[in-house]
């Protein structure tokens, strides 16, 4: 049985915003500490229950998405790692952003 990452990350640092459907007031403004094809993984205030659905906004506007939460991951300082899982449509926009696009 194979266990671990499907595909590798890019360590990418991107300012993002993220916003849950059930708090919509609540938003965290954030940077990701890497990207693959498949999501983000970023560093929050705020704990996210897992699969609860956020809203993920990039500070240039160039991506606007929906993402599920994978993983919340308390850390020492009190934070928590997010992996946040994107829709196949948003593929392209990694692409870009990881220099494997137009």
């Amino acid at each position: 049985m194979r266990s671990g990452r499907l595909e590798k990350r890019t360590p990418l640092a991107i300012p993002v915003r993220i916003s849950s459907s059930q708090e919509p007031t609540l938003i965290e403004r954030t940077t990701t500490e890497n990207i693959s094809s498949l999501g983000i993984r970023v560093v929050v205030s705020h704990y996210r229950q897992l699969n609860e659905r956020v809203m993920v906004k990039t500070s240039e506007g160039d991506l606007q998405t929906q993402a599920r939460v994978v993983y919340c991951q308390p850390l020492s300082d009190g934070q928590f790692a997010l992996g946040l899982q994107f829709p196949h449509e948003t593929s392209v926009w990694v692409k870009k952003r990881m220099g494997l696009g137009d």
